[in-house]
């Protein structure tokens, strides 16, 4: 297993993360890669990474299902960040072959973040 940081800089944004998970696992034997975040209030996403607005759309379609100001039992002001991870996950699978990713023309690994800014941890697992 190999870790990364990943730095976010806002409360809520869509981290381009493939290049730091492609370096990570460059050359190595296997067949898949496991990427999984061990926190909350993030999650990943494999979406496209050609057009910004597409992530731009994905959060402001989140926040609309989840506002952050809305009535939440929670008492730490993050419940709209616990639900989004939720719906979001946290961790994703990519094929890997000839020691790099085989993601779509248009796909890439997204760090969610819902509760920034912060210094978040991602594992990743070269399995087979």
């Amino acid at each position: 297993m190999t870790e990364i940081r990943v730095k976010s800089t806002q409360r809520v944004q869509a981290r381009n993360i493939t290049g730091e998970v492609a370096e990570a696992v460059r050359g190595q034997p296997g067949s898949l890669v496991h990427v999984y975040v061990p926190h909350t209030t993030c999650g990943l996403l494999i979406n496209e990474d050609a057009d910004p607005n597409v992530m731009k759309d994905v959060l402001e379609a989140l926040d609309r299902l989840v506002p952050a100001t809305a009535t939440y039992r929670h008492m730490e002001g993050n419940s709209d960040a616990h639900i989004k991870s939720s719906l979001v996950g946290n961790s994703c699978m990519v094929p890997f072959s000839g020691g790099s990713l085989s993601l779509g023309t248009w796909q890439g690994i997204f760090l969610m973040e819902f509760d920034g800014p912060r210094d978040r941890r991602v594992s990743i697992t070269i399995v087979g």
